[in-house]
């Protein structure tokens, strides 16, 4: 996958002044759309959409030094109008693009390359479970995507769920990891744009075709899952092990994403401050 990231970067640069579609990225080198994305979210810190753009942006700001007209740059970089163009280099830079010239201010964003470096000699524990179709059932709501510390819209999510919800939960699930999990998806634009809301379900597994208005279901299909155990601090260790699988296991491993709902659940101590986890990633051989 690192072969695929660089070579990913090569095609950006070679046409940054073309219409560059983000599925023309992924065909240049022959990979999922849903692994790409994720990795290099994961790897980079940006979406592909953010990478393209402080490209775009970097290189305007060299042909602005060069003395170029302005409204030339503006179109060369696939911008509609000077006015957009001015909008994404003011909030980019920090300066206006007739400062650039005359000021000589310099901004770059130079080209990404991949390399995998383990730090400290990361030790991935994980083990592959062979599920078969089954539904996520549980209560749902829009959240903002956050990497670090509680998420208080989640709190707040786990605190809504009435004695109703949590006795019909418990009458259905019916197979493992038979705990309640939380689920994350349909994240805004698949991490393509700058967006920053994902929905997450709090819930449990269930092979029964449930339907009702008082809880949300999500259907998945039979799929083998890299399962991934961690204990420590809470929520930190279950954070840092979820990157690690997007930064570290994946591009090295023998394995790539299926487009389904990753899941965890975690088991607190008394004073909820450390914890044991699992985080379930659907994946397929290469």
């Amino acid at each position: 996958m690192l072969k695929e990231l660089n070579d990913a970067m090569d095609y950006i640069d070679e046409n940054i002044m073309e219409d560059l579609l983000l599925e023309d990225i992924f065909k240049s080198v022959n990979v999922s759309e849903y692994n790409f994305r994720k990795i290099f979210y994961y790897l980079s810190g940006m979406t592909l959409n953010e990478y393209v753009k402080n490209r775009r942006l970097s290189e305007a700001n060299i042909d602005l030094l060069k003395g170029e007209r302005v409204t030339d740059i503006a179109f060369k970089y696939g911008y509609q109008s000077l006015d957009g163009f001015t909008r994404a280099f003011k909030k980019w830079s920090g300066f206006l693009p007739s400062d650039i010239a005359k000021n000589r201010f310099i901004k770059t964003f130079p080209k990404l390359s991949f390399s995998l470096t383990m730090k400290g000699g990361i030790s991935m524990k994980f083990k592959i479970e062979n599920m078969p179709a089954f539904n996520f059932v549980g209560v749902s709501k829009r959240v903002p995507m956050q990497f670090e510390g509680v998420n208080n819209s989640i709190v707040e999510l786990a605190m809504s769920i009435t004695d109703e919800q949590r006795e019909i939960m418990h009458s259905l699930q019916n197979i493992k990891p038979n705990e309640i999990v939380n689920v994350s998806y349909e994240a805004d634009h698949q991490f393509m744009k700058e967006e920053d809301y994902l929905t997450h379900l709090i819930g449990i597994l269930t092979t029964d075709d449930y339907e009702s208005d008082l809880l949300d279901k999500i259907t998945v299909e039979a799929n083998m899952w890299a399962v991934f155990p961690n204990e420590g601090e809470f929520p930190r260790t279950l954070q840092d092990t979820f990157a690690n699988i997007y930064s570290q296991w994946l591009p090295s491993s023998e394995y790539e994403l299926v487009d389904a709902p990753m899941f965890s659940f975690s088991k607190l101590d008394d004073d909820n401050t450390h914890a044991y986890s699992e985080i379930w990633v659907a994946v397929n051989k290469k």
